[in-house]
């Protein structure tokens, strides 16, 4: 939880979620930053197998959306504003999709629910590579990554996603041994079930609260062709393009700040 002197204790908090390998420490700064602007409480969560919450066997958007309500309760929070990255997004899209009285608004990051562009077999190279890895246990923790980045960007189809992936590389301090924080088996597993999003979410009503989508407009996760259909899901929705990739809040953080405050602050 990031949380200044000065938050309005009434106000609806906010919650974050992440994309995939991702974790709550990469939103570390962007929440002080809303904190300060919006006088929320924010709180900003790992996603079950990532960073420091358990590993399970399914990973869905259903499961992480049922996490988000059982850590709405742990906070006793009656209703939040939601803000999620990448898979953190449709996870939030489906919570405020199944959950609107507890939602008051949402906030996506250049994720769609109707298609996402990176292949199976695409993916799947990234999986394979990382349970591939092999590190001598005597290397140091940053001769190991960057051990493992080479050994990776030499496998895998996506060499751009290294970098991000890494800080998920840890050691064991007892035995030297080198493993992933993040359960790839489970990720790799959950694939086909975000390529059938668009299929989950058709039987259900709209959300009509007031939605925003901020995107990369050098990212290839939303097109402008989505958007009729985006708004048969989220009427009330309007979307904003930043100069950027697929990682718009690191790539463009100030002006994304920017975008989510006044979109708060509304």
């Amino acid at each position: 939880m990031f949380e200044s002197s000065n938050t309005d204790a009434a106000a609806v908090p906010v919650i974050i979620m992440h994309g995939i390998f991702g974790s709550k420490q990469n939103w570390r700064s962007i929440c002080r930053s809303l904190t300060n602007k919006t006088k929320r409480r924010i709180y900003a969560v790992d996603a079950r197998n990532h960073g420091d919450s358990p590993h399970t066997a399914i990973h869905s958007s259903e499961g992480m959306s049922a996490d988000v309500l059982a850590y709405m309760k742990s906070i006793y929070s009656q209703k939040a504003c939601l803000i999620g990255h990448s898979m953190g997004g449709r996870t939030m899209m489906y919570f405020a999709l199944t959950n609107p009285q507890l939602t008051e608004r949402l906030i996506a990051v250049d994720i769609s629910p109707i298609s996402i562009p990176r292949t199976f077999a695409g993916m799947n190279k990234v999986f394979t590579a990382m349970l591939k890895i092999s590190v001598p246990p005597n290397l140091s923790l940053g001769e190991g990554r960057k051990l493992v980045m080479n050994q990776m960007k030499e496998a895998t189809a996506y060499p751009d996603m290294v970098d991000f992936i890494m800080p998920n590389l840890r050691k064991k301090p007892d035995t030297g041994e080198f493993y992933w924080a993040c359960n790839v088996h489970a990720l790799r597993d959950s694939l086909p079930n975000f390529e059938k999003f668009k299929s989950l979410i058709s039987t259900l009503p709209p959300y009509s609260g007031p939605t925003i989508f901020i995107c990369g407009k050098n990212s290839v996760f939303v097109s402008d062709d989505h958007w009729p259909q985006i708004l048969k899901h989220f009427p009330n929705a309007e979307i904003q393009w930043l100069d950027a990739g697929h990682m718009v809040h690191f790539e463009q953080t100030e002006l994304f700040v920017r975008a989510v405050a006044d979109f708060l602050n509304k």
